[in-house]
């Protein structure tokens, strides 16, 4: 597991700390450019799993479907 800068791919296997914390890789961090105070969008599904990711471009998506509404999160 690990990088793969040609690809744009990244695999780990992270631990959950005692908080239900789990500490995303630098290699990770830096892929996406996440930094310390980040949003992001936890997905769940009982049978796929659970996907982390930027909140950003589902903030454009919702932008731009829905203009009239603003709301933080």
């Amino acid at each position: 597991m690990g990088d793969d800068e040609q690809s744009g791919k990244f695999a780990a296997i992270v631990k959950v700390g005692p908080k239900g914390q789990i500490v995303i890789p630098k290699e990770a961090r830096e892929m996406f450019d996440i930094e310390p105070g980040a949003s992001l969008l936890l997905l769940a599904d009982e049978t796929k799993g659970i996907a982390i990711v930027r909140k950003e471009p589902f903030r454009e998506f919702i932008d731009a479907v829905m203009p009239d509404i603003r709301s933080e999160s």
